[in-house]
């Protein structure tokens, strides 16, 4: 028969190996509860991040223009920018490029050739060790050249949609003579837009002279939204019908003229 003392050091050894399992068992649940808090991020962390922005592509594809939703969104959001809407398809950036069918094309490379043309140098911009590369991109309005479309056209809708962020509607005929042998105001910006505006033909990757012939889906309208706006933002369109344009050089009126 165990003896009194046999028996209180076995309930002795049971509850010292008793608690000793609690321990470890608070020890391992400490253990992993604090490994799942360092990996869990914080709520607050989460919720203050903000909108998330969209994502840029560096290649935009027009074939995708109605189809992906990211891609509807960056151009709508650019176009807002700049109070356009309709009048060009896409706003591309001088350091993406533009996908339009089967072929791809740098805006950069539209872009020397287009500086080429105007006699400008071609400079490969060096930048500085700790400086901002993109200070010297570009924005460019392009429209990608449909069946029926002509030139003329092309720039009359890119100008009614400038004008209507503005607040001011242009007359369908708005483009046309005002007299017999005298153009319109109107008229003669476009005329003058043709100077500042590029024809680009993506097969050949040419800038193209000819503003009459036109193929559909293998040529662009070019805008380089720093030129355009530079001349639109100056005409104050009461006087538009006063502007002046002699072939090569456009007098514009001002408020103050």
């Amino acid at each position: 028969m165990p003896s009194k003392k046999s028996n209180r050091f076995n309930s002795r050894m049971g509850l010292l190996l008793l608690l000793a399992l609690v321990i470890v068992a608070g020890g391992l649940g400490l253990k992993n509860w604090l490994k799942g808090q360092a990996v869990k991020p914080p709520q607050e962390a989460a919720d203050s991040s903000g909108p998330v922005p969209i994502e840029t592509p560096k290649v935009l594809d027009y074939g995708q223009l109605e189809e992906n939703e990211t891609l509807k969104q960056l151009m709508d959001q650019r176009k807002a920018e700049f109070g356009l809407d309709k009048g060009i398809d896409m706003i591309v950036q001088s350091d993406e490029s533009v996908k339009i069918g089967n072929t791809t094309v740098s805006m950069q490379e539209i872009r020397d050739k287009i500086r080429l043309q105007s006699g400008a140098i071609v400079e490969k911009e060096i930048t500085a060790q700790g400086g901002d590369p993109k200070t010297q991109v570009e924005s460019f309005g392009v429209h990608v050249v449909q069946p029926q479309d002509n030139i003329w056209n092309i720039h009359f809708q890119f100008l009614k949609d400038y004008f209507a962020h503005r607040g001011i509607t242009l007359a369908p005929r708005a483009d046309e003579p005002t007299h017999p042998g005298r153009s319109s105001g109107v008229g003669k910006i476009l005329k003058f837009s043709e100077g500042i505006v590029y024809i680009y033909n993506v097969t050949e990757r040419k800038l193209d002279m000819d503003l009459n012939l036109i193929e559909p889906f293998s040529k662009i309208v070019v805008y380089s939204m720093t030129d355009v706006f530079a001349l639109l933002d100056q005409i104050d369109y009461s006087n538009v019908n006063r502007i002046q344009f002699d072939g090569e050089t456009i007098w514009l009126p001002t408020a103050d003229s």
